[in-house]
Order: structure tokens, then C-alpha cells, then sequence
């Protein structure tokens, strides 16, 4: 199959997935649910309506049901910004000597409306993509503090300060660490572009209006895929088609001969068989073509990955074997990271080698694996223990933890009690309650699979010896909505 680069987009009331598939093949999967867009990010044009020198703030018209509100550390200096976390504030005695009732202003809602309060405002214009976030009218580019390395801090500032101009600066994000100069000026000049669009309107526009809203689920990934290479992007939604098409007209011409209206009988992600790679990415076993399989296991504080050889013998000694399950698994295990978006610490432990060679090569090829990820990855090598430890940057949640919640029969163990250790429970139960209470006979709810264990031979006469032991009758039934941990013993 062609190398090609496609783009899915499935939209449902409430929800949008987007589906990267390559060569056939499911690479990654986002999926954004909402009930309803609020406005945080949006910029408007607005008309100060209000000052309140003794609050010191005034509230703007920007054409909501409430007035927004802007306080005067919110009214901003763009003389400094080193942080992608941090903003000097511009400070003065006065509300009153920084804006006038009347006068319009272009502000940013940081706090949808709530309840009676209406809006919050700033006049701090930030435009983030990817790598970076845009600052109007400051000629400054600031670095993220949590890039460590100075050596990259220095790189990336030295690689963004050009593209300042005076239309505005940057301030370098924590995910740029990294990144190319390509990707950087992409990311640039996309910023640019959107700002311009915003100053056009500004001019034409009168107060209170929408300068910007934030993008939706589709163009948010088309900005941060910028420099990705597609092939054909289908999108199942006319509304999100047209959307799409005038926002990648603006600011990606290069994607709009791509956008396909998909009108197919088959459902969108039937093709190359999205939806079954969904439900195969919840599973914790992937099988390799091989015979051999990988156990995946999330848990909160790291992720682990255990290899095995399965069926695969092989046509050579054992130890060829275990190589070649460990090399396919390399290419594996860095799909199913990509796809699966699993971050943080990660524990793979590969079968056991016993050449020093082959652990290298074995290494050496997961590198190369993890190097087509576009989200940061570290592999730290083999510990004392014989398991790789890596780390991949957590850039959103697992695609389990945004489809799944906890087992409401397991509680999140994994495992339920055996019907066996079940039945036991319910003996030592009737015991104590039969202590506790004055009773002629008793009466046990359980789920069927317990009641059907109970009832035939396979306890070895359990509930009979009970029977005797207490002097009285046990009735048992069949509860059919029980988990099989569920029980309840009743008296008569």
C-alpha cells in the first residue's frame, strides 16, 4: 500500500474524533467531547462601559447578556515576558488614568461567564499554536522556564528572536523543546497570519463584536499538525466541512485541496477499519505477526509493557528467537504508545537476552521506533533489574482514560473474587449473622453464577453442611443485575 497520509473526521452531536491513518495503518486517535464551547480565549472589540475607580476596574461591553469584567492588573505591559507562565503586569494608581467610558478596547475572556458575574478580561492578547504563544505588539521572545537545559533555551531563543517583527513576539513553549526551525517558523508564521485576520477585523467592525474565537476540535489539530504532510483529510460533517475549508483558506491554503466532504454508506471510520483499531487499543494484549504479544498495563504511576514469545519457536536456537520477537516488538510498542497516548514513565520488559550485542541492537531499534513520534520521548536504557526504562511527554490523557472508567464490579483491581471465595464469604456471613440474630431461616441473593455454585455439587455439599451446622434452612436465589461479588444474606 501507498505511503499515504490521511486524516478522518467523524462529527456527532457533542463530540468530534479525528483519526490519523498512515499507509493503512492507525497511528493516533483524538477525541473532544463537549455539551457546550465556552469563550475562554476569545478575543473581542469592545466598548468600556463602565470605570469603578474605588474597585479599580471597569466593566466592557462585548456583546454578551453581561457586561465583561476587566480589573487594572489585568490591563497588561508588554515590556517584559520571560515565561510561558508568567506576565508583567502594568501597575497604576488609577483605573481611571488608563481607560475612559466610551472608549473601545480590545480584550481577552481568561473566565467564562458564571452565574450572574459576567466575563473575565484582559487586555494581554496571547495566540498559542503548538510551539508557541503569539504577544502582540512585544518585540521580546521569552522561553518557558521548565525547558532546563540551557543549552536548549539558548537554541530555541536564538531560533524564534528573527521572527519577531512589529507585529509582535513570542514566548517559546514547553512542547517546542525539540523542535526544528522549520516547525518553529511554521508555527510562526501561522500566529501571524491569524493576527492579521484579527487586525482586518478590528478595522472593519464596530463595538462589541467577536474578533476571534477559539478554534474548534479540527482546525486545533490541523494548527498543531502543521507541517504534517497530508494526503486527503475526509470529514463526515457538511457544517464542519465548510468550517474547516474557509479556516485552511485563511491561514493553511496548502490543505484546502485536500478537505473531502465524505459521503459514503459505510460509516467514515468503518475505512481501514478505525473503529475496530479503537477497540483493539483498550485491550491490554497486542498480538504480533509473529506469534508473540505484548501485555500493556496502566497504571497511575507508570506504565508497563511485558514481552513474550508466545507460539513463535522460530526455525533457529532459542536465543535468535527471543531476538527477533524482541526487534518486532520495538516497532510495535512504539505504535501503541503513539496511539494509545501513553506518557510518563514506561517499564518494557523485554524477554531476556543473553548477548550484550543483541540488548544493544534491541535498544538501538526502539530508539528508531520512538524517533517517528512527534511527542518527546527519552530512553534511558536497561537498569540493574534487565528493563528498559524511557519516559514519554504527557501531552494529553490516554485514550483509555478519556473512554473508560473504573470496573464497577473490580473497583479498578483488574480482578474479581472466584465464585469459590465468594461462596465462602456467604458461609462465614450466615455463621456470624446467626450469632448476632434470632432467626428460623435464611435467605441469600447472589448473582447467578455464585447461586448455581451454591446450589449444585461442585461446592462439595457446602450450603448442606451449613444447613446442619446452624440448625437451619438456607434459601438460595438468584439476583440476575448482581455483580459476582454481590451478596446479601436476609432473615426470616
Amino acid at each position: 500500500m501507498m505511503n499515504t497520509v490521511e486524516l478522518l473526521v467523524n462529527v456527532t452531536p457533542n463530540e468530534t474524533r479525528l483519526a490519523l491513518v498512515e499507509a493503512g495503518t492507525l497511528k493516533e486517535i483524538h477525541i473532544e467531547r463537549t455539551a457546550k464551547l465556552g469563550i475562554v480565549s476569545n478575543i473581542y472589540k469592545g466598548k468600556i462601559m463602565r470605570v469603578l475607580p474605588g474597585m479599580q476596574s471597569a466593566f466592557v461591553d462585548i456583546g454578551l447578556d453581561k457586561a465583561g469584567f476587566l480589573h487594572v492588573s489585568d490591563i497588561v505591559s508588554h515590556t517584559e515576558c520571560v515565561d510561558e507562565n508568567e506576565k508583567k503586569q502594568f501597575v497604576a494608581k488609577d483605573i481611571s488614568e488608563l481607560v475612559r467610558e466610551g472608549q473601545d478596547i480590545i480584550v481577552q475572556v481568561v473566565k467564562d461567564p458564571l452565574g450572574t458575574k459576567g466575563a473575565k478580561l484582559t487586555t494581554d492578547i496571547t495566540l498559542p499554536s503548538r510551539y508557541l504563544v503569539f504577544m502582540p505588539e512585544n518585540s521580546h521572545v521569552g522561553v518557558s522556564q521548565r525547558i532546563e537545559s540551557e543549552e536548549e533555551r539558548n537554541r530555541l531563543k536564538e531560533l524564534v528572536l528573527p521572527l519577531c517583527d512589529e507585529l509582535g513576539g513570542f514566548i517559546v513553549r514547553t512542547a517546542a523543546e525539540g523542535a526544528t526551525e522549520e516547525e518553529l517558523i511554521q508555527d510562526a508564521e501561522f500566529l501571524k497570519r491569524l493576527w492579521r485576520k484579527i487586525l482586518e477585523r478590528k478595522a472593519r467592525k464596530t463595538a462589541p463584536a467577536v474578533l476571534y474565537e477559539e478554534l474548534a476540535p479540527t482546525q486545533r489539530l490541523l494548527r498543531d499538525f502543521i507541517g504534517k504532510k497530508f494526503d486527503i483529510i475526509y470529514i463526515d460533517s457538511q457544517q464542519c466541512f465548510t468550517d474547516v475549508q474557509k479556516f485552511t483558506r485563511s491561514f493553511m491554503p496548502q490543505l484546502t485541496d485536500k478537505l473531502y466532504h465524505y459521503k459514503g454508506e459505510k460509516p467514515l471510520f468503518d475505512l481501514h477499519s478505525v473503529e475496530s483499531g479503537i477497540q483493539q487499543a483498550l485491550q491490554p494484549r497486542v498480538d504480533l505477526k509473529s506469534g508473540g504479544y505484548l501485555i500493556i498495563e496502566q497504571t497511575e504511576a507508570m506504565t508497563t509493557i511485558d514481552i513474550n514469545t508466545g507460539a513463535f519457536v522460530g526455525h533457529r536456537n532459542l536465543e535468535e528467537t527471543i531476538f527477533n520477537t524482541n526487534i518486532e516488538a520495538t516497532k510495535a510498542i512504539a505504535h501503541q504508545l503513539q496511539l494509545r497516548n501513553l506518557g510518563g514513565m514506561i517499564l518494557i520488559d523485554f524477554i531476556d537476552m543473553q548477548s550484550d550485542d543483541h540488548r544493544e541492537r534491541v535498544l538501538e531499534a526502539l530508539k528508531q521506533a520512538l524517533a517517528q513520534d512527534r511527542v518527546k520521548t527519552n530512553v534511558n536504557g536497561f537498569t540493574q533489574l534487565g528493563l528498559v526504562e524511557m519516559t514519554r511527554k504527557r501531552t494529553r490523557e490516554s485514550l483509555e482514560h478519556v473512554l473508560c472508567c473504573v470496573c464497577p464490579s473490580c473497583k479498578g483491581r483488574g480482578s474479581v473474587k472466584s465464585v469459590e471465595t465468594v461462596c465462602y464469604e456467604i458461609s462465614r456471613e450466615i455463621i456470624r449473622v446467626n450469632r448476632l440474630y434470632k432467626s428460623t431461616q435464611f435467605i441469600v441473593y447472589a448473582s447467578h453464577a455464585v447461586a448455581e455454585y451454591l446450589i449444585t455439587e461442585e461446592c462439595h455439599g457446602l450450603l448442606a453442611e451449613l444447613e446442619v451446622f446452624i440448625g437451619k434452612q438456607i434459601q438460595i436465589k438468584t439476583e440476575q443485575f448482581y455483580t459476582q461479588e454481590q451478596f446479601d444474606v436476609v432473615v426470616i
